[in-house]
C-alpha cells in the first residue's frame, strides 16, 4: 500500500462542531428541550460525536467524484461484505438469500408489523425499551403488551414467570432488543433461550433488533439470536452499520430471515410497498464491514469503556444518582429516582442549569419512570464537560 494511503488513526478527541449542518441532535434540541446550541450539549439523539472509518468516506467521495447518481444495481459486494462481517465478528454464518435491505431498522420494524400482524393485533415489548419500536407499532393500529423489566443486582433482567400472565391472547410479535437500549445488558445465552421459549410458547415471530450487537464494553460477548437453538422457524433479524460506524444518515438496515416462508412474507410486503435500496447505503456497508472498518471499531470500543467509567464515576458521585451498569451500547441510562425531586425538577435543572438536551425515561416505556438517557459517545473532554455541569446542577444535594 501506498504511504499516502495509509489511513490515519482515528482521533475520537477531536471536535467536531454539527451545528448548522440538519443535524437532528443539535439543530432540533432548542425546539424539542429549550437547549440552545451555542451553549448546550446535545446527549439524546443515538448517534455519535465521530468521524466514520476512512473507508466509508472514501466510498462517499468516489461516488461524489464519478457524478452520476443513478438507480443500484449487483449487490453481490454489498451480501458479501454482511456475511464476511457476521462470520468474522459474530461468528454467524449469514446466507446471502437470507438478507433483505430496508431503509433503517425502525423502517424494518414497521415492515415487519405490516407483514405478520393485522389491525387489533398486540406486540410484546419488554420495557423500558427503544422508544421507537411503540411508536410504529401504535401508528399502525396495534397495540402493545408491556412487559417490565425488572431490576437485580443493579442491572435489568426477565422475568418470564410474571409474562405469561400479561398476555391477552391478541400478540402475534415479541420484539427483543440485543443489546438492550436503554439499559445497556447484553443477554446471556440462557437468557436468549427464554426469549425463545418464550415464542414459541405463545407462537409469536420473534424479532431480534440487534442494531447495536457491534458496540459492546470489554469483558462482555453478544450472542447473536439465530445462534440459539430452536429459533430459525419464527426468528427476524435486524442488524445495521449505521450505530456501529456513526452512519445513520444511510438509511441502509439489514432484515436476516432463515425460514423462506417468514422471508416470503417480508419481501411481499417490500414489493408492495416499492422500496429499494438506497444508493449511497449500499455503497457504505461494504466500505464499513472491512478490514479497515474492523480495525476502526477496534479503537473505538476502548474509547467509548473510557468515556463510561468517567461518565460512571462522575454520575454515581452524586447522592442520589445511579448510573446502570453498561456492557454494551453507548447510552448510559441514569436513575434519579433516589433524588426525591419531581420529574419537572429534574428536567428543569438539566435543562436550564446542566444545558443538557437528553432522552426521558418514561418515553421508554413501564419502568422507565425516573431515568434519563445520556449519549456518551463523544470526544472525552465533552464527557468530562457534561459530568461537571451535572454535578454543579445537582449540587445542592451533594
Amino acid at each position: 500500500m501506498n504511504l499516502r494511503t495509509v489511513p490515519a488513526a482515528p482521533d475520537f478527541d477531536e471536535p467536531i462542531d454539527r451545528r448548522g449542518t440538519h443535524c437532528v441532535k443539535w439543530d432540533m434540541m432548542e425546539r424539542l428541550y429549550g437547549v440552545a446550541p451555542s451553549d448546550g450539549l446535545a446527549m439524546w439523539v443515538a448517534d455519535m460525536e465521530f468521524r466514520p472509518p476512512h473507508s466509508v468516506q472514501h466510498a462517499v467521495e468516489r461516488m461524489a467524484a464519478h457524478g452520476v447518481y443513478g438507480y443500484f444495481g449487483d449487490d453481490r459486494p454489498y451480501l458479501a461484505a454482511i456475511r464476511w462481517w457476521m462470520r468474522e465478528r459474530h461468528g454467524w454464518e449469514v446466507d446471502p438469500s437470507w438478507v433483505s435491505t430496508t431503509h433503517g431498522l425502525v423502517n424494518a420494524v414497521g415492515l415487519a408489523v405490516d407483514a405478520w400482524t393485522r389491525p387489533g393485533d398486540a406486540v410484546v415489548l419488554f420495557t423500558p425499551v427503544y422508544h421507537a419500536f411503540a411508536r410504529v407499532i401504535r401508528a399502525a393500529g396495534r397495540t402493545v403488551t408491556e412487559c417490565p423489566l425488572t431490576q437485580q443486582d443493579g442491572r435489568y433482567v426477565m422475568d418470564f414467570s410474571a409474562y405469561d400472565a400479561l398476555l391477552t391472547g391478541r400478540e402475534r410479535m415479541v420484539i427483543l432488543c440485543s443489546p438492550h437500549n436503554p439499559g445497556g445488558r447484553v443477554w446471556s445465552r440462557e437468557e436468549l433461550s427464554q426469549v425463545a421459549d418464550f415464542a414459541r410458547r405463545h407462537d409469536l415471530v420473534l424479532v431480534s433488533d440487534e442494531i447495536h450487537h457491534d458496540l459492546v464494553m470489554p469483558g462482555h460477548r453478544h450472542t447473536p439470536m439465530a445462534l440459539i437453538p430452536g429459533t430459525l422457524d419464527r426468528l427476524v433479524m435486524m442488524t445495521a452499520t449505521t450505530k456501529t460506524f456513526n452512519i445513520a444518515g444511510c438509511h441502509t438496515g439489514n432484515v436476516i430471515i432463515p425460514d423462506e416462508r417468514l422471508r416470503a412474507a417480508f419481501a411481499q410486503r417490500i414489493a408492495a410497498l416499492g422500496l429499494s435500496p438506497n444508493s449511497f447505503g449500499m455503497h457504505m456497508v461494504p466500505a464499513a464491514y472491512s478490514p479497515e472498518g474492523a480495525s476502526w471499531l477496534d479503537a473505538l470500543l476502548p474509547y467509548l469503556d473510557g468515556n463510561r467509567r468517567l461518565f460512571d464515576e462522575g454520575v454515581n458521585a452524586i447522592p442520589g444518582l445511579r448510573s446502570m451498569p453498561l456492557e454494551a451500547t453507548y447510552l448510559a441510562w441514569v436513575d434519579f429516582g433516589a433524588l426525591g425531586m419531581g420529574p419537572e425538577e429534574i428536567a428543569r435543572r438539566l435543562a436550564s442549569d446542566a444545558r443538557i438536551a437528553v432522552n426521558t425515561g418514561p418515553s421508554f416505556g413501564l419502568g422507565g419512570e425516573g431515568f434519563m438517557r445520556f449519549n456518551i459517545a463523544a470526544p472525552r473532554a465533552q464527557v468530562a464537560e457534561a459530568v461537571e455541569r451535572l454535578q454543579r446542577a445537582f449540587r445542592d444535594v451533594q
